[in-house]
């Protein structure tokens, strides 16, 4: 992997940068400096002032194939894997494809399934998506979407499908979790990611979701609100799990909360062997973040100002210290400008060589990937961006690692967009 390591960058071109900067995540593009992370007593990352991240852990990294598995999505949200080797891709226009393998020359086939009902507008519509684990004996799967109800939105909700023996079509089986907010597409997440039995406490398949705040300011901050959150809940019955953190709460909504104070949260990943919840979230013109989710933990988003301010003030921090001194720090933030990170993923097996337990997220604006090792105690160390997927595809949205140990990348350009599969070169 030919990368390049994010350089320090003078404070006249700091300066520059913010004054260049638009007031969305999602349009232009910028160099991605670095926040890096010193670790304080309490085991909790603290992010310290901005600097160069520190060289690549290897001085020969391994260098990256990126093959077109298959074409023709648009807007290809997110990806599931079957286990005859085929795959699902959730594409936000609201349409579902089964691709009929996972290399090169694969084909893309529609899948039959009512979507009329769903609300398809700016970042919103059809989005993420989890095959069931036990997929291969109920052939289920989940999806996030944005709901209409008589042309109008009514909610974002999970809701779970069964696909047909042959792949042909799925019918819904239920609404697994409604009543998630919604406005005009803004800010609606939604990833969902699930946290297997193997690596977590409760000996059961956990359903974890990072929601978007859909651009409300007071949201955030309301744990009454399903929005700006990430959620933890039963996959196959859609109840909170008994030990969330609100779970003793009057609040129906309120259980399913496991952190809160979030702005845009589109990945979603769980680290293998630890079971650690790492997610990616829209900084707005500044200080995208990756978070490490702490059960109970508020991370510092209120554009409401405590109720001070109306509307949507997007001037105030990411995470705002001042307002709230116990928010959880991000573990690393984009700095001046944004990249408008977007699905996350591990790399797992030594065939990655050096990159394997790194986390790997795509940007939309920024089109590329950023690598990211990580220290033991879950700090940022280094941050890495491999050429091979600096710009050429566009800008890149889901990741997720297969089960053939590749990562697995869709492009959400709009126009025949593609999925990806990224390997270390032999």
């Amino acid at each position: 992997m030919r990368s390049r390591s994010i350089a320090p960058l003078a404070a006249a071109v700091l300066l520059a940068s913010v004054a260049l900067a638009g007031c969305s995540g999602d349009d232009g593009v910028g160099e991605v400096p670095v926040t890096p992370t010193r670790t304080a007593s309490d085991g909790v990352s603290r992010t310290s002032g901005a600097t160069a991240s520190p060289a690549p852990r290897s001085a020969d990294p391994p260098a990256l194939d990126v093959e077109v598995v298959a074409k023709g999505f648009e807007h290809g949200w997110d990806v599931g894997f079957l286990p005859d080797g085929r795959a699902l891709v959730t594409e936000r226009p609201g349409r579902i494809s089964i691709v009929s393998g996972l290399r090169e020359g694969a084909t893309r086939t529609t899948v039959t399934a009512d979507l009329d009902d769903v609300f398809v507008s700016g970042e919103g519509g059809l989005m993420g998506m989890v095959v069931h684990p036990d997929f291969a004996t109920s052939r289920l799967f989940t999806t996030c979407q944005t709901h209409q109800e008589d042309g109008q939105p009514k909610d974002v909700r999970l809701v779970t499908w069964k696909l047909s023996a042959d792949g042909t079509s799925a019918e819904k089986v239920r609404d697994l979790l409604t009543g998630l907010p919604i406005s005009t597409g803004r800010h609606s997440g939604c990833r969902p990611t699930i946290a297997p039995a193997a690596v977590n406490d409760s000996g059961e398949d956990e359903l974890f979701v990072g929601t978007g705040d859909v651009a409300q300011g007071d949201l955030p901050q309301n744990r009454t609100s399903l929005g700006g959150k990430v959620l933890r809940l039963d996959l196959d019955t859609g109840f909170p799990l008994t030990d969330n953190p609100f779970i003793s709460s009057q609040n129906e909504r309120e259980r399913y909360v496991y952190s809160y104070g979030h702005r845009n949260i589109q990945g979603v990943a769980v680290q293998p062997g630890t079971g650690a919840i790492y997610t990616a979230e829209h900084g707005p013109s500044n200080n995208d973040e990756v978070n490490l989710i702490r059960a109970g933990g508020n991370y510092g988003w209120d554009p409401s100002q405590k109720g001070m301010v109306d509307g949507y003030d997007e001037s105030v921090p990411m995470t705002d210290l001042e307002l709230y001194p116990d928010a959880v720090p991000a573990v690393w933030q984009s700095g001046e400008r944004t990249q408008a990170i977007c699905g996350a993923a591990f790399l797992e097996g030594e065939q990655w060589g050096a990159l394997d337990g790194a986390l790997v997220i795509t940007a939309l604006k920024g089109s590329k990937l950023l690598v990211l090792t990580l220290a033991e105690d879950g700090s940022v160390e280094e941050v890495a961006v491999p050429e091979e997927t600096d710009g050429p595809f566009g800008r890149l949205r889901a990741a997720r690692l297969g089960p053939d140990g590749a990562l697995y990348v869709t492009t959400t350009n709009g126009d025949d967009d593609q999925l990806l599969r990224i390997t270390p070169r032999a």
